[in-house]
């Protein structure tokens, strides 16, 4: 791979973060609503209180000056006082990063084996019954709202079966008697936001890697291939498989970086203390340092993974690589 691809690429990565900085800055101070009613709670206060308030969070400087001490802290790792928290931004989203991961990371890993097989189970028997049973799959899932999925799953092995708990990372008030008492518990309450997130993009994931491989069995390098005397599983091993997953480097890259940012339905379904979670109560609240530093975090997240996803297809496709 060229170095001149490679410096290319990070410099875009780079001017697309300093887009995004400026954009999140403006982004949260032309909403509608006065930020200091989430903290100013008193309809009493004095206007000596209000004015301290502003002073405390700097809201009586000028936009330029505002923005210019908002970069100044971000080099610093600082992002910012919580108005909902009252603590740092940085270790209110510290506190639920490891939920999020542990959850939507999860999903993906099964999501992304899961997907992939069934695509190539589907696209190489394609228009008999294994084709069609994972073409309905993929097509029923990846079209669920999550929301409902989730409310069904809930439903089923919750209200219905009594296996598995609703909410939360843990049993409130429970008791443990040893350390894997804890963690059973814990995979107890992983199961369903799980299961409800690896669902919807296993059916994603099947539908584009069917509908790729497909395409890649028609060139004429494969035909060749057949001409040659290999056997079908080498030939879909070595040489069509390895060309398909080439589209999937791209959506999965985009996925891994959305993972910080969690799904809000599901973590809100299922009361997930996570970033999606946090989201959405940082929404409800107007805590709008909270919700730049999540935003914030996020695009960046994305971009970085969009950047790796360019990085891989270089080393792997020898038409980049020129």
């Amino acid at each position: 791979m060229k170095r001149s691809y490679v410096i290319k690429k990070v410099l875009q990565a780079l001017l697309t973060i300093a887009a995004i900085l400026i954009f999140n800055y403006f982004l949260f101070r032309i909403m509608p609503g006065d930020p200091l009613q989430s903290v100013m709670r008193n309809p009493k206060a004095t206007p000596e209180a209000v004015e301290r308030l502003k002073a405390l969070y700097g809201l009586n400087d000028p936009w330029y000056l505002q923005f210019w001490i908002y970069i100044k802290h971000l080099f610093q790792g600082d992002l910012g006082m919580s108005f909902l928290y009252k603590k740092p931004v940085y270790e209110v989203i510290g506190t639920r990063l490891l939920p999020t991961i542990l959850m939507v990371g999860l999903a993906e890993v099964l999501a992304i084996i899961s997907g992939i097989i069934m695509g190539i189970m589907a696209a190489v028997r394609r228009g008999k019954s294994v084709d069609v049973a994972s073409l309905s799959f993929s097509l029923i899932t990846y079209a669920m709202p999550t929301f409902w999925l989730g409310i069904i799953l809930v439903s089923i092995f919750s209200v219905s079966l009594h296996l598995l708990p609703t909410t939360g990372l843990l049993t409130p008030g429970q008791t443990y008697s040893s350390t894997f008492a804890m963690l059973a518990d814990g995979i107890r309450h992983l199961i369903l936001p799980t299961l409800t997130m690896s669902l919807v993009l296993i059916g994603e994931y099947a539908l584009l890697m069917r509908n790729t491989l497909i395409d890649v069995l028609t060139e004429d390098y494969i035909t060749t291939a057949y001409a040659k005397g290999f056997k079908e599983d080498y030939v879909i091993k070595k040489h069509a498989v390895p060309n398909a997953t080439l589209p999937m480097i791209t959506i999965i890259a985009m996925n891994l970086g959305l993972v910080i940012g969690g799904a809000i339905q599901v973590e809100t379904i299922f009361s997930w203390p996570g970033i999606g979670r946090l989201m959405y109560d940082a929404l409800t609240a107007r805590d709008y340092p909270l919700l730049q530093g999540i935003f914030l975090m996020i695009t960046v997240c994305v971009i970085i993974a969009n950047l790796l996803a360019d990085l891989t297809y270089g080393y792997l496709d020898p038409r980049v690589k020129q």
